[in-house]
């Protein structure tokens, strides 16, 4: 099992390093063979290569993470983030309320990363 104050410091480095754009720092926080299904639902990205595609992507597209609540762990190798993803929509700005499941490795590397959120999620902010 893994250290839970490892899990969760990993998760508040996944989240600084994204809000960075720093996606070297975001990939590096995971294990060579991870999967990502985000949202979940959607096809999976595997390996190295489609999850520095992904990040490498989305590390660019101004988006900023805002943590719902501190990050949450388990008895088992998983722990959790809530959040809101903060974006410039087509419709201006919006939000999306996600929670993350992650799943760790004996040496405390993201190997599994799941995006739970679907359309009811996404949220225009409303004209002032």
């Amino acid at each position: 099992m893994n250290d839970q104050k490892l899990m969760k410091a990993t998760l508040q480095e996944y989240i600084e390093a994204f809000n960075a754009g720093d996606a070297s720092r975001v990939i590096a926080l995971f294990a060579s063979a991870a999967t990502i299904e985000d949202p979940v639902g959607t096809p999976i990205k595997r390996g190295s290569e489609e999850i520095a595609a992904f990040y490498g992507h989305a590390t660019t597209l101004g988006a900023r993470l805002e943590l719902q609540a501190p990050p949450r762990g388990s008895h088992a190798n998983s722990a959790t983030i809530t959040f809101k993803v903060h974006i410039a929509g087509p419709n201006g700005p919006a939000h999306i309320d996600v929670t993350d499941v992650m799943e760790f490795d004996q040496h405390g590397k993201i190997t599994s990363m799941r995006a739970y959120w679907g359309p009811d999620d996404y949220h225009i902010a409303s004209a002032s």
